[in-house]
């Protein structure tokens, strides 16, 4: 029955008009609102839904969304200039750069968190 389905993911926030801008602004992605929600429209054709819990969101725990790019430094540089900040998790930090460039093994990458807190990623394709 769900096999022929078009599922899409989705997350919350706690503020649909800092996401909305984070995402457009920063990060460059297509976004469309409505009904106070927000539709990324993401490269391969994929929507991601973005919906609002304000005070009851609670960031996920998880990367929500890796960011395939074929230079993982370059991207880290362009977004750092937009004012994004990279992550460096305890139990990691050898491992990690002074750019926030995860170097532990597997392919390179650096997580990011959206203003809500939910952590995405830039990884080497």
């Amino acid at each position: 029955m769900l096999a022929e389905s078009p599922a899409f993911q989705g997350f919350s926030v706690d503020d649909t008009k800092a996401a909305r801008d984070f995402y457009v602004d920063v990060l460059g992605l297509d976004v469309d609102e409505e009904n106070g929600m927000l539709r990324m429209h993401l490269a391969g054709g994929r929507d991601v839904l973005v919906y609002p819990k304000g005070d009851q969101h609670q960031p996920a725990s998880y990367t929500i969304l890796n960011f395939p790019v074929p230079d993982v430094e370059a991207a880290v540089d362009a977004l750092t200039e937009r004012g994004v900040v990279f992550e460096r998790y305890e139990g990691t930090p050898t491992a990690t750069d002074d750019k926030g460039v995860f170097r532990g093994g597997g392919p390179l990458i650096a997580w990011f968190t959206d203003p809500a807190g939910n952590v995405m990623s830039v990884i080497q394709q």
